[in-house]
């Protein structure tokens, strides 16, 4: 899942995660709250199955932020073992310690360069295409 409020980062982000050899389904949620929707299976994705997940997030989003969708997942005893990367423009170590001490697996602040953002992408897909993820309950 990349939960991404910029329709221009969430393709990016996809295409140069495919460049990198992942082949998984990605689904692309512009708010946390959404997402959460989604893995609750409430309002329109009751009938959407979820199995295993892995979360690119996003902090800085309207209605919902990655910041308030992490600390619910790994509050919530059905969501919490999802795998969590925060993926933002921010590097602020405050920021960053926060989203670890919250549950968070990995910290990845996206690089501004493009050519920079595009191999970074590339790479992390690379990765995920090696995580063994775990199921929801």
């Amino acid at each position: 899942m990349i939960v991404e409020d910029d329709p221009g980062h969430s393709k990016l982000i996809e295409k140069n995660l495919r460049r990198g050899g992942l082949n998984n389904p990605i689904e692309t949620f512009e708010n946390g709250q959404l997402a959460l929707d989604y893995l609750n299976r409430q309002s329109n994705f009751k009938d959407h199955p979820i199995a295993q997940t892995l979360l690119l997030l996003d902090l800085n989003m309207p209605v919902m932020n990655g910041m308030e969708l992490l600390h619910i997942l790994k509050q919530d005893i059905k969501l919490r073992d999802i795998p969590v990367i925060v993926l933002t423009s921010t590097d602020d170590q405050r920021e960053i310690d926060e989203c670890y001490s919250l549950g968070c697996n990995l910290y990845l602040p996206k690089p501004i360069e493009f050519n920079r953002f595009t191999e970074a992408m590339r790479k992390l897909g690379m990765l995920i295409e090696l995580i063994a993820v775990p199921s929801i309950k």
